[in-house]
């Protein structure tokens, strides 16, 4: 297990720092994922840390940034370390769909793929 999960997890209230499902509905703890990865200069540190679900972090793999489906600008993914994720996202309460209310929260809906069915049924 990664050295920095329990701080990391304990940080992100146990939940995935993108798609906000709750660690404790699975089978297995959720993954210390580099929000820059290293191999594009991210540092192995614990402010370059998230924590992230299986799903987040395959989709993201090593993607920093997408283009904007409503702009069709290059925008950077969510940053769980310098951004404010309710600044970003709001949950249809009816749905559990999550909605980008900016272009890096449409481009980190859009890129993770954050209203997949196991996602949306995860956050209910």
């Amino acid at each position: 297990m990664n050295p920095f999960y329990q701080l990391i997890a304990d940080r992100a209230f146990h939940r995935c720092e993108y798609c906000h499902a709750p660690e404790l509905i699975f089978n297995f703890p959720f993954e210390v994922e580099h929000i820059v990865p290293t191999s594009r200069g991210g540092a192995n540190a614990e402010i370059n840390l998230a924590l992230a679900c299986r799903s987040c972090n395959l989709r993201k793999g090593i993607r920093i940034s997408e283009i904007d489906p409503e702009s069709n600008i290059e925008v950077r993914l969510f940053n769980p370390r310098e951004n404010l994720w309710e600044e970003h996202f709001q949950v249809n309460s009816e749905t559990g769909l999550i909605i980008g209310i900016t272009s890096i929260g449409r481009v980190t809906v859009k890129c993770l793929e954050l209203n997949s069915q196991s996602q949306v049924i995860a956050r209910q």
